[in-house]
């Protein structure tokens, strides 16, 4: 076999094809903005898919990473880590959780979840308690367990049986919540709002009935938080935004604003049995990605900082559904909350996806033909402002390609 990529110009790309990447490479970031190789100036309401929360290149969090990388960038877990336990304390301060695990993504998050919900039902003297209940449209991850849970075909093609321990049920019925609950079920996973779903959620009051299944069940609550949390719909987490408590949480995307960090919260009695060996990670908890969290949460918990997420959440859905009333041949529905924003379009996403970002407006697609709004959290009026002019450009440059198709087909 010949080894092509020896004897290949430089210039021919070598990573995985596994992307569809646009035609576009981005050079540094400032705030909200991208700069491109070429000098074009991107508006970024993508954020690195919900990662980059606080924006690019903010000055706290570079400080914080600067000072660290001289410091230390990696040790084992075998020892103690004041940093990583102070990162896991302000997490449990904030939230219902007793412990914390820190891993490298949110896959690996997810994965934690799925262990500790089946390992807390082996420490109580039920092995057969393996089953965890998802729901259609969920999305938990790339790897083969977190495939599974979210049940895709789509992700599931090509890679041989999925790993058996799911029961999937369609999003918001309970009914078939409750007939999916069986001897084996240790519990149930779902996601606060579904974002690669295409911005998707059932009422507080599915979730409020989720929590008493749970409870009358003795299984396990999951909240996938993966892109939920972190402030991105309004507060730290999402379950506060919903009145309703999970035992175990995955976090990942912007809980380090931009460098690779992921954590699985529990409570005490979910931890049960969770002892030295039963899990572990070589890089979860890197004083790199501490360091970078650590930033995150001192701009995250400053008085005011949901307030201003709130603000500009009204402000982006107003404006949006303003657009969608002008444009109702590109646009049928604004969804959402706080800044996981998605405009379910009328043409196809991926031609509006390409459309804003001809007008230097980034966004990303998602499913039930839905594009995602993901602005940095610390976006300013001025910006969403341009975001909207920038929509309204590629939603007439939409409609008048549409109209000519249409009078071509006439024509025919």
């Amino acid at each position: 076999m010949t080894n092509n990529a020896t004897s290949s110009p430089l210039s021919q790309a070598h990573l995985l094809p596994v992307f569809a990447r646009a035609d576009v490479a981005f050079e540094r970031g400032e705030g909200a903005w991208l700069i491109g190789t070429d000098g074009e100036r991107y508006l970024d309401f993508t954020s690195g898919v919900a990662v980059n929360a606080l924006g690019h290149a903010h000055p706290h969090m570079v400080a914080a990473l600067q000072e660290q990388a001289t410091k230390l960038w990696h040790m084992s877990n075998l020892f103690k880590s004041p940093d990583g336990e102070r990162l896991a304390a302000r997490l449990c301060e904030q939230s219902f959780a007793d412990f914390v695990f820190f891993a490298n993504s949110g896959a690996e998050a997810m994965e934690c979840a799925i262990k500790v919900t089946r390992h807390y039902h082996f420490s109580k003297g039920h092995p057969e308690r393996t089953r965890i209940i998802t729901f259609e449209g969920a999305f938990h991850g790339r790897t083969l367990g977190t495939l599974a849970a979210t049940g895709a075909a789509k992700y599931l093609e090509g890679y041989g049986a999925p790993l058996d321990g799911f029961d999937q049920v369609p999003l918001g019925d309970i009914e078939a919540v409750k007939k999916a609950i069986g001897p084996n079920t240790a519990g149930i996973l779902i996601e606060p709002l579904q974002g690669e779903g295409g911005v998707r959620a059932p009422s507080n009051a599915f979730f409020g009935a989720l929590r008493e299944l749970c409870d009358k069940n003795g299984i396990l609550l999951i909240f996938d938080e993966v892109q939920t949390g972190m402030g991105r719909t309004g507060e730290l987490f999402a379950y506060q935004r919903i009145g309703v408590t999970p035992d175990v949480m995955s976090l990942a995307k912007a809980l380090g604003g931009g460098f690779p960090i992921g954590a699985c919260l529990v409570t005490a009695e979910a931890a049960e049995g969770m002892a030295p060996g039963s899990h572990g990670s070589t890089f979860g908890g890197n004083p790199l990605a501490v360091a970078a969290a650590n930033s995150v949460l001192d701009i995250m918990l400053k008085p005011g900082f949901f307030d201003h997420v709130k603000k500009m959440s009204l402000l982006l859905k107003q404006k949006l559904a303003g657009v969608v009333d002008s444009h109702p041949d590109v646009l049928s529905e604004v969804r959402g909350e706080g800044l996981l924003i998605g405009l379910k379009a009328v043409v196809p996403a991926g031609d509006l996806v390409a459309a804003l970002r001809d007008a230097k407006l980034l966004t990303v697609g998602a499913g039930d033909n839905v594009v995602r709004f993901l602005p940095p959290l610390i976006v300013s009026e001025s910006e969403i402002e341009q975001a909207v002019q920038r929509l309204e450009q590629a939603c007439v440059a939409l409609g008048s390609s549409a109209r000519t198709s249409a009078k071509t087909q006439g024509a025919v």
